[in-house]
């Protein structure tokens, strides 16, 4: 028997578009000779649908969009799909659900059991627990249902003390005669995630002796970037289907080789590489999702602004991509340089806004207002946070009109080690509609840069898209006179670590230290600069998740609190 794994790539409340979708894939499962064909974890609307779920309409769309694929589209196979539907028994609540159509019958539907609310997760919220395993039989083989953190059962991110004392949803599907799982799943990418979900999925199968086939969203849902992957493992555990990570693919399992299977190889997209198309179908997905086009940012010379660039060129074609850079008064020629560099080898649209007159604009309408108020004067003392600030929202402010004008979407540069420490200015160049790079390290953005440069080919890219001396110089803000990062942070590789450690491993700064060796004043000052910059963060652009710890929706701490 055949088994079609169908990824998909939904817009949230997109139900006409998701549901073409959905009978994209099932045509293609009928021309593959499939039997069965298995979508994502709540499908037709898309996941997450967060307080959509609030709206009894949508519900409503959901339910009657669900009952007109399966009985219009069933015709001569099983279909599974992810669709939220309302609870049989208790009235005003939801299940996270999947149904299971045949031939125009429903003829199962089952209600997910472990519903995770971490991090961005917030299913408890929405959703009311199943409580009952279900098993179906296609051609004499029962199969049995799960979703997602069926399987996980948050031991994919540490949180496996969640569900302890809770029944094991594999096991009872086991023990109600299932002699295959299969997992649709809606699981965000995150970095190194993907090994273990493997991992998972091989030990359940070893363990019971039954094989595991699983079937992730594809795409990218706000700041949520999902890679579509497909598995199916053997019951020994062993790897015997895989198809490609970020791909819209169909994978066609045959089940009689699931006994006997010839162990392959994983999907190679793993570390900079796999960051590298997460980052792209996360900036895609984004600005097409939203009715965008094409987009602007400002590109300084600087390996942020180089690296964001770039990726947006790949997502969305370099003929949708605007650069400007603007000089200032302690801008060096070298980066006005290596940002036209960076654009001619892209092939982006480029230009040069000097910044000095519209400053020196601003500094006569304001030293009067300063003077008047007892304060100093702009200039007066250097550097002074004051001028440097107001220099990058000039910038800000230069970049927002071209957006307003051109309708361009406003891409934000920054990453994550000066997003952690503040090492960013409101309204100047943390102005924009998406953060490309702010869960993305500062080290990490240097391994990525060569990794693209390197396997330019790969990527889509005639050469290295990334001038070596962007790589290789001093990273700057150049707001004041030969101005290096180092001047008020501790080296990358130090910072990162601190950042990793203290904002995902929620370690303190004693501990960081006694493990690390690093300068305690050091440390204690770079974990009470996270601290105080909380009110930084939470007026960000969205930004695109790809670490286990985001600066988002799963991270919630306090601005007003005792530091």
């Amino acid at each position: 028997m055949r088994i079609a794994l169908a990824n998909l790539n939904p817009t949230i409340g997109d139900f006409a578009g998701n549901a073409a979708l959905i009978r994209g894939r099932i045509d293609e499962a009928k021309r593959a000779g499939a039997a069965v064909v298995v979508l994502p974890e709540l499908a037709l609307c898309g996941y997450p649908p967060k307080d959509l779920l609030l709206e009894p309409s949508f519900i409503d769309a959901c339910e009657v969009g669900a009952r007109e694929i399966g009985e219009e589209h069933s015709s001569g196979l099983t279909i599974v799909f992810g669709v939220p539907l309302r609870h049989v028994a208790h009235e005003g609540t939801l299940t996270n659900s999947l149904v299971v159509y045949r031939d125009g019958k429903r003829i199962a539907r089952y209600d997910k059991r472990l519903l995770p609310t971490y991090d961005v997760f917030d299913e408890d919220r929405y959703f009311r627990s199943g409580n009952t395993p279900v098993v179906i039989e296609v051609d004499g083989l029962k199969i049995g249902l799960s979703i997602c953190e069926d399987l996980w059962k948050g031991v994919d991110v540490g949180r496996g003390d969640r569900y302890e004392g809770q029944a094991d949803p594999v096991a009872e599907l086991v023990n109600a005669g299932a002699r295959m799982i299969v997992n649709p799943s809606a699981s965000p990418f995150v970095l190194g995630k993907h090994d273990r979900h493997l991992a998972i999925l091989s030990q359940h199968a070893e363990r019971h002796g039954v094989p595991v086939l699983a079937v992730n969203q594809l795409g990218g849902n706000d700041d949520l970037v999902f890679d579509g992957s497909a598995w199916a493992v053997d019951k020994s555990g062993r790897l015997a289907v895989a198809g490609g990570r970020f791909s819209d693919e169909l994978v066609i399992v045959e089940t009689d080789g699931l006994d006997h299977a010839e162990p392959i190889s994983d999907d190679h997209t793993h570390g900079a590489s796999a960051m590298i198309e997460a980052l792209t179908v996360g900036v895609r997905d984004y600005v097409r999702k939203t009715g965008f086009r094409s987009v602007c940012l400002g590109l300084s010379g600087g390996i942020d602004s180089a690296l964001t660039a770039a990726i947006a060129a790949r997502a969305l074609g370099a003929e949708n991509v605007t650069g400007i850079a603007m000089p200032g008064k302690y801008s060096s020629q070298h980066s006005i340089d290596d940002a036209k560099d960076l654009a001619d080898r892209l092939g982006c649209r480029f230009a040069v806004v000097p910044i000095e007159k519209p400053f020196a604009g601003f500094g006569a309408a304001l030293d009067p207002l300063f003077e008047t108020l007892g304060h100093r004067r702009l200039g007066v003392e250097l550097p002074d946070l004051t001028e440097e600030n107001l220099q990058s929202r000039v910038r800000g402010t230069t970049l927002m009109a071209l957006s307003n004008r051109s309708g361009d979407l406003l891409l934000t540069t920054g990453n994550k080690s000066e997003l952690a420490v503040g090492y960013c200015t409101l309204y100047g160049d943390m102005n924009g509609g998406l953060g490309v790079l702010g869960d993305v390290p500062k080290t990490l953005v240097y391994e990525i840069s060569r990794e693209l440069n390197a396997n330019h080919a790969r990527y889509g890219f005639e050469r290295e898209p990334i001038p070596e001396r962007t790589i290789t110089k001093p990273p700057s803000a150049e707001l004041a006179p030969n101005q290096v990062d180092q001047d008020s942070l501790p080296p990358y590789e130090v910072l990162d670590e601190i950042v990793r450690r203290h904002v995902e491993e929620r370690q303190s700064a004693e501990r960081i230290v006694a493990e690390c060796g690093f300068d305690g004043a050091v440390v204690r000052k770079m974990v009470r600069l996270i601290a105080i910059n909380e009110y930084k963060r939470k007026q960000t652009p969205v930004t695109l998740k790809v670490t286990g710890v985001a600066f988002g929706p799963g991270r919630r701490v306090p601005i007003a609190r005792k530091i």
